[in-house]
């Protein structure tokens, strides 16, 4: 097992008080990219090449991997970005107080940043060269679905056998083995303006419209079969004394089966095919962008090997279901062995009061290296034998 001892410790707090205090939400890609610069610099200290997949409106994407590996088996999967607009770091920037650190994006998932960086350079440190069995991916728009990243992802992805998500812990330590596949659509309705006053009847409201497709769509709610749907944004109208002529919705799905999705889309359909009120029009648009990530008999593999080097180490690492999506669903639907929730635990990821728990960084650092390092001598020792054959 990997040691972290106290200088290391305060190597990691260094760098994760640099990481938190710069601004990386999804659509400020300056912020983005300075952190790819930042960590770039980190890895190439320690022999690892770092290719830059650039973008032109959203943060560049990293591929990270050593110089000599060869068909890496293990794929790392971290996002850069955070939900925080541009000026939050500067308002409540990083701070300690007793066993817990605070600021934007500390937990989701800046310290999961660094612990993917210590882990790499505690198995160079001490030359387990499972680092040359490991491609690393550092995305830059998780948080709005990995729109750009995606096919990225999926393209590492292709030869590997392993993908280890780095979102936050459960504020148990729970790492996260399955989750809701999540769509997302948006609803246009056209109505017919008029004055609300004078010629109120000659109106057609797209906002009542809206009203009552919203009512309906969130019937298509079960929570025995895990489906939600949720109508989360509504926006219309020109002014109060005008009967809205246009109006707008955006609406979440989840599921947790991907067949379900065909169901809700049908029921949607339905729905907006024919108006409440004479008169307005209905467009309905959108798709799945996350399949559910759902256990398969490798995973389960994966999840017990986890499991037992917690237990080594005098952890007790339980599963937990999540209805938010990750980076976890495309890696899960390609059938590789996927396992969640692997960085530091904390809490209240996008809220103002997110916090991490420090005594878990070293911790989580360690778990990670260690599973890295198991599963490169496993697969190594699964070839040799098939060559004995």
């Amino acid at each position: 097992m990997i040691d972290i001892d106290n200088e290391k410790m305060e190597d990691m707090l260094n760098l994760l008080e640099k990481l938190v205090n710069m601004d990386s939400g999804s659509y400020f890609k300056q912020g983005i990219d300075e952190i790819g610069a930042v960590l770039s610099k980190e890895y190439e200290s320690i022999g690892f090449d770092v290719h830059v997949h650039p973008h032109e409106e959203r943060g560049n994407n990293l591929v990270i991997r050593h110089p000599d590996a060869i068909d890496p088996k293990v794929m790392i999967v971290a996002h850069m970005d955070t939900v925080f607009q541009r000026g939050t770091a500067e308002k409540r920037p990083f701070k300690i107080k007793g066993n817990y650190a605070y600021g934007p994006g500390v937990v989701d998932m800046k310290a999961s940043l660094v612990s993917v960086l210590f882990a790499m350079k505690s198995l160079v440190e001490r030359q387990d060269d499972a680092y040359k069995n490991v491609e690393i991916v550092l995305n830059s728009d998780e948080e709005i679905g990995s729109r750009h990243s995606r096919s990225l992802i999926e393209q590492i992805g292709k030869d590997k056998e392993y993908a280890l998500i780095m979102e936050a812990a459960g504020k148990d330590g729970s790492i996260v083995t399955q989750r809701k596949g999540g769509a997302r659509y948006k609803i246009k309705v056209e109505g017919v303006p008029a004055h609300s006053g004078s010629e109120h009847e000659k109106g057609r409201s797209a906002i009542e419209e809206i009203a009552y497709k919203t009512i309906k769509l969130h019937k298509i709610t079960d929570y025995k079969k895990g489906i939600t749907v949720n109508v989360g944004l509504l926006k219309g109208g020109t002014s109060a004394n005008t009967i809205a002529p246009i109006a707008e919705a955006e609406v979440d799905v989840r599921i947790t089966k991907l067949e379900q999705i065909k169901e809700v889309e049908q029921k949607m359909k339905e729905i907006c095919s024919e108006p409440n009120i004479k008169g307005t029009k209905i467009k309905l648009a959108g798709q799945l962008n996350r399949p559910p990530m759902v256990k398969t008999k490798k995973s389960i593999e994966l999840i017990g090997l986890v499991q037992d080097i917690g237990n080594e180490m005098g952890i007790e690492i339980k599963e937990s279901f999540r209805g938010g999506c990750s980076d976890g669903s495309f890696t899960s639907s390609m059938g590789i062995a996927t396992v969640d929730g692997l960085g530091p635990k904390g809490g209240n990821g996008h809220r103002d009061d997110e916090y991490l728990d420090i005594s878990s960084l070293p911790e989580r650092t360690a778990l990670l290296a260690e599973t890295i390092s198991r599963l490169t001598h496993m697969h190594r020792t699964t070839q040799f034998k098939e060559k004995q054959k």
